[in-house]
């Protein structure tokens, strides 16, 4: 019970800090290309609210997942992009205004998306009676956690930018520090277990995150959109809201076992996306060269 008040306390503070920071370096003019060129932003939404969950179901039965530790994958693959991928995509030179346009739809879909993904997924790999509800009010503190940071840090910068810049910083180390602990609380949530599972999802986690990442970078760069908006898209669809789905597990679904994969993935994707982050921000800079 106390973990799980911990994970309740930290997800909207690490969520809202990370989102201010992004915000504290961005300007209205960076969101003016997603109403002129909508392209990136269909491909992304396709990629990430059909082709994820088809890979994801693939790879739960390839690796022959037990029932809750795949639901929880496909719990993972449902929901939005985290607020991470804005920032690894800030430090891979990605076009953040993208990331957070995304993520902002996302939040609004996965009303409709989530439940009938996972529903299915506990159909399928449980044959239980278990329901996940709409939760209408949590996607909407979700989308409200996302924007009014970004919007108090973009007015900050409007009429501060100095303010801004020496803000910066500290709001990236706390921000990382919020994360960080929110994966250790669902962690010790199972600890005891939490070696056996990893062993089992480990590998399923580690290929979903490769192939998501890949499939965000390569296939909108397949349809001509540019490097800066490819690497925002290979963050958004390769990182996802984890805290969201460790969440919805332990407090929606009621079952702490579903939230191991949402902790392991976030563990593995840390080292990956930063990985990820370094060759396609090199590619882009040999490119311009």
């Amino acid at each position: 019970m106390e973990q799980n008040a911990i994970l309740t306390l930290f997800l909207p503070i690490a969520l809202g800090i990370i989102m201010l920071g992004l915000g504290l370096n961005l300007l209205v003019d960076d969101f003016k290309w997603v109403v002129l060129y909508p392209k990136a932003m269909l491909i992304g939404l396709l990629c990430q609210m059909v082709l994820l969950p088809l890979l994801c179901f693939g790879i739960c039965i390839l690796f022959d997942l037990p029932a809750a530790l795949a639901v929880g994958l496909m719990l993972l693959s449902a929901s939005p992009g985290g607020a991470t991928a804005n920032l690894y995509s800030h430090l891979a030179k990605g076009d953040v205004a993208l990331n957070i346009s995304l993520t902002a739809v996302n939040s609004i879909l996965t009303l409709f998306t989530l439940p009938f993904i996972v529903n299915f997924a506990i159909d399928y790999f449980m044959q239980g009676g278990q329901v996940v509800p709409m939760q209408f009010k949590k996607v909407i503190e979700v989308f409200a956690i996302v924007l009014v940071p970004v919007a108090i840090g973009m007015l900050v910068n409007y009429f501060s930018p100095e303010t801004s810049k020496k803000l910066e910083k500290p709001v990236k180390i706390i921000s990382a520090l919020f994360l960080v602990l929110i994966i250790v609380g669902a962690i010790i949530k199972e600890k005891e277990q939490f070696a056996t599972y990893f062993q089992q999802v480990g590998l399923a986690c580690l290929a979903f995150n490769v192939i998501s990442m890949a499939i965000g970078y390569y296939i909108p760069t397949l349809f001509k959109v540019n490097k800066k908006q490819s690497i925002a898209i290979g963050m958004e669809i390769g990182i996802h809201n984890g805290t969201l789905a460790i969440y919805i597990a332990l407090n929606v679904i009621g079952n702490s076992m579903m939230s191991i994969p949402p902790a392991v993935y976030g563990l593995i994707m840390f080292f990956t996306a930063a990985l990820f982050g370094y060759l396609v921000s090199r590619k882009k800079q040999n490119a311009e060269l």
